[in-house]
């Protein structure tokens, strides 16, 4: 309860700074915050890549569905997945500006799910990796027509690679959805697009090639939708412009900087992924939570401090493959995660929310990684997912008693004040 007084006390704070909202759905950034109707919003929730993939299949939909369904039940709010499947197996676009109509109506009826059980979508535009194309499959696109291309980091210099990648963009934000008769760009049930799943650019650690790439391409999804909002799908590693912080960075180099590619306008909030098992193979659980622990602090105090951003940690979990793995050492690692988002907020804090790594449903053995989080299967995990979302409902519910508090108060006054200006002067 002590908690949540603070936070009533920080509602004036953050109200006076924004107005009620307009109500529309979309969610957008107030400073270190998130609004959602005029409300501060915080984002629990999950990773599920394989939406699209699996919803393209008619017969399949119904695994779309009991994932949204019991993720709801548990109090999860936002879903982040792929918007890409480029070449290969089952794409959605075969080869550059052609589009494979069935993958779509399977992102269609994604996000129409999504928003019938009340599930905001933070949705990818591309892969770093190999898997479902990547950024290698569009060199290789642009090879084929003609470009000589050495490295697969060519996709963020060369100009008709991004051409491609433009067009994608495009294509994808325009999309008419069949199910809801919604363009993507108009739908307030996508919270956010993400530029790339963990861009990286080895050939580059200096940074400056990353950093054109993000300045250029926010600027191209700003100049087709406003509505929603943008984060360039970093890592968190941190850069040349924090040179005081590069000892939280794990021992490798990826050619991103957390700071300077967050600062950039058209990036609406900043993003972080915690993998402490995979960055610290060699060390022990206690190493990697003190890690995780402080990597945490690093970002949050930045985003709130240099940025004025909020963090949404996107990616975080622990795997059962790990030697020794226990699900006691996972819920620690969810805590540890949990605890750093619900003590920010309440303080009015920049972390607003965090999403693990990765929901399945039953009958998806072949999608398992050893991340995956089975909620019928993985009680006790489950119900610290659960705990955390019935912590941050009940401040999102004071700051809205809050807001209609204020609001009511406005108008009594306003009301008052109308009354004297009724008023004949004197005699």
């Amino acid at each position: 309860m002590k908690h949540l007084a603070v936070a009533l006390v920080l509602f004036l704070f953050v109200y006076q700074k924004c107005c009620a909202g307009a109500g529309d759905g979309f969610i957008r950034t107030r400073g270190i915050h998130f609004m959602l109707n005029g409300s501060p919003f915080y984002a629990n929730g999950f990773n599920a890549y394989w939406l699209m993939y699996v919803a393209s299949d008619p017969s399949q939909r119904h695994k779309v569905s009991t994932a949204f369904q019991q993720a709801s039940s548990h109090g999860l709010t936002v879903a982040r997945t792929w918007a890409f499947s480029d070449g290969g197996y089952k794409p959605l676009q075969y080869a550059p500006g052609s589009y494979n109509e069935q993958m779509f109506k399977g992102l269609d009826f994604v996000i129409a799910e999504a928003r019938r059980y009340g599930i905001k979508l933070v949705l990818s535009l591309a892969n770093n990796y190999e898997s479902f194309g990547g950024k290698k499959q569009y060199v290789n696109w642009a090879r084929s027509a003609g470009q000589y291309l050495t490295s697969d980091d060519d996709f963020f210099r060369n100009s008709v690679v991004k051409g491609y990648y433009k067009n994608h963009i495009r294509t994808v934000l325009n999309r008419f959805n069949k199910f809801t008769g919604k363009l993507y760009k108009n739908d307030p049930t996508i919270m956010a697009w993400e530029l790339m799943n963990e861009p990286r650019c080895t050939s580059d650690p200096s940074g400056r090639t990353i950093q054109a790439w993000i300045m250029e391409m926010a600027s191209h999804v700003k100049s087709i939708d406003r509505a929603h909002m943008l984060e360039a799908g970093l890592e968190g590693f941190y850069g040349q412009s924090s040179p005081h912080r590069l000892n939280l960075n794990p021992s490798f180099n990826i050619g991103t900087d957390f700071i300077a590619n967050n600062r950039i306008p058209g990036i609406d909030f900043a993003t972080v992924h915690s993998y402490p098992d995979q960055w610290l193979s060699s060390s022990n659980n206690e190493n990697q939570l003190s890690f995780l622990n402080n990597w945490l602090d690093g970002h949050i105090q930045d985003a709130q401090f240099v940025l004025n951003k909020p963090l949404l940690i996107t990616e975080f979990g622990k795997s059962l493959k790990d030697p020794g793995f226990t699900p006691y050492q996972r819920d620690m690692l969810f805590n540890t995660v949990y605890f750093k988002i619900y003590a920010s907020a309440k303080r009015g804090g920049a972390a607003a929310g965090g999403l693990f790594w990765q929901l399945l449903t039953e009958g998806m053995d072949s999608f398992r990684d050893g991340y995956e989080i089975v909620l019928s299967e993985n009680s006790s995990t489950a119900n610290v997912i659960s705990q955390q979302a019935h912590k941050l409902y009940q401040i999102r519910k004071i700051f809205a008693r809050m807001r209609n508090l204020e609001m009511w108060r406005r108008a009594r006054r306003d009301q008052r004040m109308a009354r004297n200006r009724g008023k004949p002067i004197g005699k």
